[in-house]
């Protein structure tokens, strides 16, 4: 994953509500296959292996995050463990196979999770974080982003 699409995830998750965060986390996994199966194209298994484990770290944030008060979360946990054994197959025998199995399944869930969070209008998770203004401004390719320091303490004292 490239520098500037960390950055990217860092701003969204500072602003997002839970459901967002699932969503963000499902597109973290997405990246990871799809950067895991560049891997393995240019056989860099350094970086393959690095790559499985990171998205298998994004797997298991989900896992952990099942509410199993609520009947889809047996499912999909069933469907986590389903896919965390395609990374490590992918892993264990370097085919990309498994990794396009465990592609196409989380990229359905990521569309589902993505409309449940378009209905969801609950404040984000991390309420203390700055609040963040991006837009463009003085020139069509110029783009400006402000951080609001208005708050005062962050959550520090002195």
């Amino acid at each position: 994953m490239k520098d500037e699409l960390k950055q990217q995830f860092a701003l969204r998750i500072t602003q997002a509500n839970k459901s967002e965060l699932v969503v963000i986390l499902y597109e973290m996994f997405l990246t990871y296959i799809g950067d895991a199966k560049d891997d393995l194209k240019n056989e860099d298994l350094k970086t393959f292996r690095l790559n499985i484990q990171r998205a298998r770290g994004c797997l298991k944030e989900l896992m952990g995050s099942l509410n199993y008060n609520y009947e889809p979360a047996s499912s999909l946990l069933s469907l986590y463990i389903y896919i965390n054994k395609l990374l490590v197959e992918a892993d264990i025998h370097k085919e990309e196979k498994p990794l396009n199995e465990s592609e196409k399944i989380m990229e359905r869930l990521h569309g589902a999770y993505d409309t449940i969070s378009k209905e969801d209008h609950s404040a984000p998770v991390m309420d203390n974080a700055q609040t963040v203004y991006a837009g463009l401004t003085y020139s069509k390719n110029d783009l400006s982003i402000n951080l609001d320091e208005g708050r005062g303490s962050r959550g520090f004292f002195a």
